[in-house]
Formats: structure tokens, sequence, C-alpha cells
């Protein structure tokens, strides 16, 4: 068994985060979820870049945070310890996906747990395999929910299904997870790689600062009254307004042509 990695590779404006540990269904390893912190963190400042791709090796996109490497061993950890660390880890991991100001792409084959189904929900678009399994397995092991869980599913979902897949742990194939909107498309498993791809050229594509702001906007809006939303809204406007890609938009209209967005 490895700890895993998280291999980052830079496709000119596309960052591809790939899950590199498929003997244990890309279970993600406290370093591992460090890595991704960082990659994170590296591209919000990054000008360059203008999609980010998380996606998983082998035949399964996450199966959550490693609990079994975390409580073997003979040394517990102090009193506390989930308190102090995981504010910095796995809520930061979600926290990161849910607010970068880039477009944040998953792509989901076979087992989405835990972790790892929170950071598929997070993603502002998750194409799936419809074979693929999203599961909240947490009371099946005996403690509540983390990561996001009971903020992302009722928002997502709704309360009743929410609570048939927290408290009842029931299992959503990719199809239904469609359905329930829970996730952007689902897809035949051969069919997924081009999927995810084309999706995420079409974000490449887009006008980045605005794309950013909306999605800084929708998420505001979770948790603000319809007045303070459009004020955010007002002040987003202004930001997008003076961007060369604001620019382009209306010169592509008025020359009834496509927009060649530079994200800039």
């Amino acid at each position: 068994m490895t700890e895993g990695s998280v291999t980052a590779l830079r496709d000119g404006a596309l960052l591809h985060l790939t899950l590199d540990r498929p003997d244990r269904r890309n279970s993600l390893s406290h370093q591992m979820i460090d890595d991704l912190v960082d990659a994170l963190t590296g591209a919000a400042s990054d000008d360059g870049l203008r999609a980010v791709h998380i996606r998983g090796a082998g035949d399964d996109f996450c199966a959550g945070a490693d609990w079994v490497a975390t409580n073997s061993g003979d040394r517990r950890p102090r009193t506390g310890d989930l308190v102090r660390r995981i504010p910095h880890t796995a809520h930061r991991l979600i926290e990161l996906v849910a607010t970068i100001q880039l477009p944040v792409v998953c792509s989901v084959r076979g087992w989405a747990v835990g972790l790892g189904c929170n950071l598929a929900l997070a993603a502002d678009f998750t194409v799936a395999a419809a074979d693929a399994v999203f599961w909240e397995p947490f009371l099946a092991r005996g403690f509540s929910p983390d990561s996001g869980a009971t903020w992302l599913l009722p928002r997502l979902v709704g309360l009743a299904r929410a609570r048939r897949m927290l408290l009842l742990g029931e299992k959503v194939g990719g199809t239904d997870a469609v359905d329930w909107g829970l996730i952007h498309q689902a897809v035949a498993p051969a069919d997924l790689d081009a999927a995810a791809a084309e999706l995420l050229a079409r974000l490449a594509d887009g006008p980045t600062v605005a794309i950013g702001l909306t999605k800084q906007a929708l998420h505001y809006g979770q948790h603000a009254t319809l007045p303070q939303s459009m004020t955010q809204e007002l002040f987003n406007l202004e930001l997008s307004c003076r961007t060369g890609d604001f620019k382009e938009g209306l010169a592509a209209f008025s020359q009834r042509r496509p927009p060649g967005f530079t994200g800039r």
C-alpha cells in the first residue's frame, strides 16, 4: 500500500490534478490533501490558468479520507486533533474548490465516497460515468458528516434526499445523480474523458474573470438576501466591465461573430 500522491499536469490554460493512489481507490492521505490544497492555492493566483480539472487514477475517483491509516498504529492523536487539523486540510480543500475564481470540473469513475463525494459536489461541474456511485457513509462508520456534506447536499438535492444520503447512507448512481441535480452530466464510461475535455475546453474559452465573479456571486448568494446579492452583483459587474473580454464580447456581438475571449 502506498501513501499516494497528487499529480499536477499543466496543459496550456488547464490544470489537471490527478489523485494517484489506485490501490486504495484513491483514498486521500494527509499528504495528498495537503498537496491538493497547495495546488489549488497556487492556481488561485495564476493568471495563466482558465480552468481546473480533478480526476482519479484507475477505476475510481476517490474513496474519501484514509481513516484506516489515520487510526492505525499504537499512538492515538491527542484530544482535539480533528478540531485543530481538519479546518486546514479537508475543509480547506472543499472551500477552495467551491470559492476559487476558476471553474473546477471533476470527472468521476467508480466510487466517489465521503470526502471524495463532497469534493465532486463542491466542483462547479461534475461529469460522471453512468455507473459511478456517490456515497456518504459517515453514519455507517459511526461518526457524523464533515467536509461540507450537510451544507452541499440540501442545497443541491433538497432536505429529503439529503437525509436519504446522510442518515440512511443510500448510494446514488451516476444517472440518478443527474436526475437529482447532484451533478452536471452522466455519460457512458467510455465517453467520460471526451465529455470532460469538451466541457473544460468550453470553460477555458470563456471570459475567465466574469466566470470567476459569477461563481463568487453564486456562492455569496447562498447565505445572502436578494438585495444583498444584487449589491454584490453590482460590484462584480463593475469589475467585469473593465476587462478586455468585456470589450471583445461587445465587439463580437456588434460584428455578429463568436467572441474570442483571452481570459483577461
